[in-house]
C-alpha cells in the first residue's frame, strides 16, 4: 500500500516538474493557405550545428529560413546574394505564460531567379 502511494506521488512530481518544460515555447502555424509568391533578395547562410542547423536568407528586414525540402536548391549557393521567388509562411511563437516569443518566416516552393557574385 505504502509503495502505491509512494509511486503516485513520483508520478505527480515528474508531471509537475514537467509541464512547464513541455509548454515553455509552443509555436503555431500560421498563413498556410495559397499565398501569393514573393521575391526575396539577400545572402545564403548556414547557421546552427549539425543536426539542427538551418538555411537562411538574410535581408535587411528579416531572415527567411528555407524550408527543409527546398534546401538542395540553395546549399551549393552559400555566402552568395540570391533573388529567389517563393510563397512564404510563418509560425507565431509563444512563451509558456502565452506572451508572443516572436514570428519565424519561412519559404517554400522555391524558384532561384538570380545568383550575385
Amino acid at each position: 500500500m505504502r509503495t502505491r502511494k509512494t509511486a503516485i506521488v513520483l508520478l505527480l512530481l515528474t508531471l509537475l516538474y514537467s509541464a512547464p518544460g513541455i509548454l515553455a515555447l509552443g509555436n503555431r502555424e500560421r498563413n498556410t493557405a495559397q499565398t501569393p509568391k514573393v521575391e526575396v533578395t539577400g545572402r545564403v547562410r548556414l547557421v546552427g550545428s549539425s543536426p539542427m542547423s538551418a538555411l537562411l536568407i538574410s535581408t535587411d528586414e528579416r531572415e527567411w529560413h528555407i524550408d527543409e525540402r527546398e534546401r538542395g536548391k540553395l546549399m551549393d549557393l552559400q555566402h552568395r546574394t540570391v533573388t529567389v521567388r517563393a510563397r512564404e509562411y510563418y509560425y507565431d511563437m509563444f512563451f509558456a505564460n502565452g506572451l508572443p516569443a516572436g514570428r519565424r518566416y519561412f519559404l517554400r516552393n522555391v524558384t532561384v531567379v538570380r545568383i550575385e557574385n
